[in-house]
């Protein structure tokens, strides 16, 4: 059994891609509460592709000769990436949607069971795998296939499946985000508005990423993992995109700052003064008052940060200490109040609850009676028939 270790400078950027991605995921993941859910599907897509790319990695470095026991560990992950995208564009759009998701990762478990099959395959089996799709030309290992590693034979079909499933989950991502350009009057290669632009390059690398792995699959045939070490590369030039782009969006250097500095308290060693946050809070509440800024349905933290010209954490710490809410906590009050204010001026009842919905800022009937609820005791319904 050969060991030959060969590592060149694509294979330490893609390392490093590896470490990097599942260190964005946590703080994806770790910030995935109350109407983020699109981070959760963002963090859980890093990590699959972390992952996936880290199993390239070892299988065109040698490596997995040494630790045979991962070959293909992460190969039912190929059923995950395309839900979690669509997922990610859809709660970006739709951040208040309860829509359930699990029914959708029904092939990645049956998937991961399935591959036990594989995972007890002796390493001869295994070692062999990894020479018919890198070293075809180096001498094989005999071994005993007394329990086939794909009894249903559909393991050969891995690939075609899993492009077939992306296509068609891609599809969806992109019918979803461009009437949601239409709907808002956008022009989909011209938008100020950040959450469309994000999925608009979102949508545009996975476009990329699909058809590289098409053509590479052409070009070295859909059972060769050859081509794996092109979309890796990408994968990983990816990570390094969305890096970048969160450290170009922090705040962190507005203000003096050490790398020797422990995280503390949050907003402890805020550089605000009292006086600098009246000054935000009074343009926060002439943007929500005057200008409605809580109508619109892709309202964000970013995007009223920017509406007023003062950085996120900023506006975020204003809203907590002197609101006494989070920014989600306080669209939501906005939204419930300008309700509160249409239905009274409906005398006649003419206005629905999902047009009432819409006008305030939300996407689904569900969570405007949830939020209205919240901050009224009562369902707007109830609130009509006996109106504060």
């Amino acid at each position: 059994m050969r060991t030959d270790i060969h590592i060149g400078i694509f294979d330490v950027i893609i390392f490093l891609g590896v470490f990097q991605g599942l260190l964005l995921s946590w703080f994806f993941i770790k910030n995935s509460g109350g109407n983020r859910r699109s981070n959760l599907f963002q963090g859980l897509l890093l990590v699959s592709l972390s992952l996936a790319i880290f199993e390239e990695w070892l299988n065109n470095t040698g490596m997995i000769v040494r630790v045979l026991y991962l070959t293909n560990f992460s190969e039912s992950l190929n059923f995950a990436f395309a839900p979690l995208f669509y997922f990610y564009v859809w709660t970006s759009l739709n951040p208040d949607s309860k829509r359930k998701t699990w029914i959708h990762f029904i092939p990645v478990f049956f998937w991961t069971l399935y591959m036990v099959f594989a995972f007890i395959q002796p390493d001869a089996n295994k070692y062999d795998s990894y020479l018919q799709t890198k070293h075809p030309d180096w001498d094989f290992l005999p071994w005993d296939d007394t329990i086939s590693d794909d009894p249903l034979g559909i393991r050969r079909y891995v690939n075609q499946l899993m492009l077939l499933q992306l296509v068609s989950y891609f599809f969806m991502a992109v019918t979803t985000v461009v009437m949601k350009f239409k709907s808002s009057g956008e022009s989909f290669f011209r938008t100020e508005n950040t959450v469309l632009r994000v999925l608009r390059n979102s949508v545009i690398h996975i476009l990329i990423l699909i058809t590289l792995i098409v053509i590479t699959k052409i070009i070295f045939g859909m059972r060769s993992d050859v081509g794996g070490y092109i979309v890796a590369s990408y994968v990983s030039f990816m990570i390094y995109a969305t890096t970048w782009q969160i450290l170009s969006r922090s705040d962190y250097f507005d203000s003096p700052g050490s790398f020797l500095f422990f995280p503390a308290i949050k907003y402890r060693k805020s550089s605000l003064s009292d006086e600098n946050k009246e000054l935000i809070l009074k343009k926060i509440k002439r943007e929500m008052e005057e200008g409605s800024y809580f109508t619109n349905n892709l309202a964000s933290l970013a995007g009223l940060a920017r509406q007023i010209n003062e950085s996120p954490h900023h506006v975020s710490q204003v809203i907590n200490e002197r609101m006494n809410k989070n920014f989600f906590e306080m669209l939501a009050f906005y939204r419930v109040e300008h309700a509160k204010k249409l239905i009274r001026q409906d005398k006649h009842g003419k206005i629905t609850v999902e047009e009432l919905a819409e006008l305030v800022g939300y996407n689904s009937k569900s969570s405007f009676n949830s939020a209205f609820k919240k901050y009224s005791t009562k369902t707007p319904s109830e609130y009509r028939k006996s109106p504060d």
